[in-house]
């Protein structure tokens, strides 16, 4: 499959092109800055998000967004994933994979109270979690587009490829030790899993994994 990553010198984006890559997938990385991508296998494409056109993203089975906004402006997550969707709307062959966070997801089965609006939730994160959970919500909303969001879990650090993981919809999850943690190689795993066999066609779900 011919899949492209945007934001692909991030950690996220990063693990799942060269995923993709070592699974034989043909991967492009979109990137502001060229020289941070090295495997060779990767073709490459310098251009910023907000560049993108329908034709740019014309040919791909999949574009990931891995798209990460810096401090301040957290309010791109939410411009970017727009401009995404207008840029997709007329390519009806083409899934989004979204890269979203933990914190609009749900600690209680009544689904009353997310993550980021649970007592301790650390104050500088909260611009991130909600833009990104606004994004959700406009893809919800959204019709004309295939799209896929998935969540880490609150721990999200590079770690180890185990290549199993667990998976649910709008829940936050814990692995065996009780800790809701994902590393960045095994959600790759699981956003290629999605790609090569859709289970989440227009829905969000996560994931979690062992961290030892």
């Amino acid at each position: 499959m011919k899949i492209a990553v945007i934001g692909a010198s991030g950690k996220a984006g990063n693990a799942i092109l060269l995923e993709a890559l070592d699974r034989g997938h043909e991967g492009t990385a979109i990137v502001r800055n060229p020289f941070k991508i090295t495997d060779k296998r990767a073709a490459v494409v310098q251009k910023d998000i907000f560049d993108l056109t329908a034709e740019d993203l014309k040919g791909h089975d999949v574009i990931v967004n891995a798209f990460s906004a810096p401090a301040g402006e957290e309010h791109l997550h939410v411009d970017a994933g727009n401009a995404l969707i207008e840029a997709l709307k007329d390519s009806a062959g083409t899934r989004l994979i979204v890269v979203g966070g933990a914190g609009s997801l749900f600690v209680d089965e009544e689904k009353t109270t997310r993550v980021m609006e649970a007592p301790g939730f650390p104050e500088e994160y909260f611009p991130t979690a909600s833009n990104q959970g606004k994004n959700l919500d406009i893809l919800k909303q959204t019709e004309g587009i295939q799209w896929t969001f998935v969540s880490p879990s609150a721990i999200f650090a590079l770690g180890r490829r185990t290549g199993a993981y667990q998976s649910g919809k709008d829940n936050l999850l814990v692995n065996s030790a009780g800790e809701s943690y994902v590393s960045y190689e095994d959600f790759a795993v699981a956003v290629v899993d999605e790609i090569e066999n859709p289970q989440h066609k227009n829905e969000r779900f996560t994931v979690v994994s062992e961290s030892k």
